[in-house]
């Protein structure tokens, strides 16, 4: 049994802020009436906002994305740059909707040139290599909004070795190799499979660096939790930001509606989840059940203020060396578990309930061992809810106080240090990321162990399974003592 690292997501999710931009500009040819009013909505921009994003929305008005009725606007707000209303906004009021041609997605990338090279890939690689020929072509339909893609973010994949040392000992460091890994491998294999095979396709370098630029911004800009869309980038909509305030995710729709002069479509129609006044920022909920190792990993930041964020992943594993292996994992598989379990652990809340079974199952030996026979079988989750004897209990308790121990010693500084640093303040983005990351999973781990120490002081008081057995027979009096029934 081990508590190493948590597998990484496989799933891309949500917009994110949007910091640094390239200073690329193309010229704009339009009509005078979308130059009028362009210049009406270009008036409603904050004078500092970058000049490709002023451009970006000047297209998005052309399109016919962005009207006069639009009740949001690009904003300079303290995460860089964000969605902000240009009136007052109703709960649930849908504010702004995007039509499906501009969405950029699978299907999009079917559509292209490229699309039979990418059949068969998976999906998050065909669109990042579209990504990456859009952002290259002068031509490219979408270079505006290529211009607006930061070259980066603060997401742990981006991060130097110095910087990653800062994460030394935890899973997220742990969980961002295995990621790197993994892109690294995929990488290689559609550079030596698509890209230079097709090099009338892709008539540009395109490196590792790129690769991962566009693995990261779908990583952080992908909205993944629309009926039938399992990643889609949606330009105008991935401006708006994240905030805790949020507390449900039932923000984006796809819906049917006008798409341009007579002609209706698919919308991405995005509602905001919050009141808002004139001048407030457009917030959406990213998603609520991430740690935030996870919105480090995937969006490049944290809620330090949000202690059920802060959690750390305990694996557990049935040995195949085990000589119960087959009818432990027979009776996992039976319970919706597997040879190894993944149980995620929050700071403030209660163990997962399937936790101190399955701890119980791996732990069964010797005498108690009967409980794996197959006259139990229908009801041995059942008796692994309850105590089974004092000393499958007290392994149980064992080892997962030594897995905290050995876990908390990896860490290179204490909570109070952590603590300290994040009081004294005056600290870059990525330091406060990890600063907030080592100290969150450290204070988990001391959480478990405390609850597993608690739990050693009452093995003595436990009731186990061979004494409610005797006192269903009826053979135990109510002081604990054993009946002995004497002949007639």
């Amino acid at each position: 049994m081990a508590s190493v690292f948590s597998l990484p997501s496989s799933s891309f999710l949500c917009p994110l802020k949007t910091t640094r931009f390239r200073t690329k500009i193309q010229s704009l040819h339009s009509s005078p009436k979308s130059l009028l009013i362009n210049s009406l909505q270009l008036q409603e921009l904050d004078p500092n906002i970058p000049e490709p994003v002023q451009t970006f929305w000047k297209w998005l008005c052309e399109e016919g994305v962005v009207s006069a009725k639009t009740p949001v606007k690009p904003g300079i707000v303290p995460e860089g740059l964000g969605l902000v209303a240009k009136r007052d906004i109703a709960k649930g009021e849908t504010v702004l909707e995007v039509p499906r041609r501009f969405w950029i997605n699978p299907d999009a990338v079917a559509d292209t040139e490229i699309g039979n090279v990418c059949t068969g890939l998976k999906p998050w690689i065909s669109v990042a290599l579209f990504l990456l020929r859009e952002k290259w072509r002068d031509d490219s339909k979408w270079k505006y909004y290529m211009a607006v893609l930061p070259e980066s973010t603060d997401s742990t994949i981006y991060w130097s070795e110095e910087e990653l040392s800062e994460i030394q000992g935890t899973q997220l460091l742990s969980t961002t190799l295995s990621v790197k890994d993994y892109v690294q491998n995929e990488f290689r294999k559609v550079e030596e499979e698509v890209i230079l095979p097709n090099k009338q396709l892709f008539p540009f370098p395109i490196t590792l660096d790129d690769f991962f630029w566009a693995f990261g911004m779908l990583r952080s800009r992908a909205f993944s939790r629309l009926r039938n869309q399992n990643l889609i980038l949606v330009p105008f909509a991935d401006l708006t930001n994240h905030n805790a305030r949020v507390t449900t995710e039932d923000h984006a729709h796809e819906v049917r509606g006008p798409a341009g002069l007579f002609s209706w479509d698919l919308l991405f129609s995005l509602r905001s989840p919050l009141k808002l006044k004139a001048g407030d920022q457009l917030f959406i909920q990213y998603d609520l059940n991430k740690s935030n190792a996870d919105m480090a990993l995937d969006y490049g930041f944290i809620e330090p203020s949000t202690s059920a964020r802060d959690a750390f992943t305990l694996t557990l594993e049935i040995s195949e060396s085990d000589d119960f292996y087959e009818d432990k994992l027979d009776i996992a598989e039976s319970n919706g578990l597997g040879g190894t379990a993944y149980f995620d652990i929050k700071l403030g809340q209660s163990l997962p309930p399937f936790l101190i079974p399955y701890l119980r199952l791996v732990a069964l030996s010797g005498t108690d061992a009967f409980l794996l026979e197959s006259i139990f079988r229908n009801a041995v989750w059942g008796h692994l809810e309850l105590p089974v004897s004092r000393a499958n209990e007290e392994l149980i308790c064992k080892v997962v106080r030594d897995a905290c121990k050995s876990a908390l010693s990896a860490y290179h500084t204490t909570i109070e240090e952590d603590e300290k640093l994040m009081e004294e303040g005056n600290l870059s983005s990525r330091l406060q990321i990890a600063l907030g990351i080592r100290a969150g999973e450290k204070k988990v781990l001391q959480q478990i162990d405390d609850i597993f120490r608690e739990r050693e002081l009452e093995l003595d008081e436990l009731e186990y399974y061979q004494e409610r057995r005797l006192k269903d027979l009826g053979l135990v009096g109510e002081q604990g003592d054993i009946i002995f029934w004497e002949p007639k």
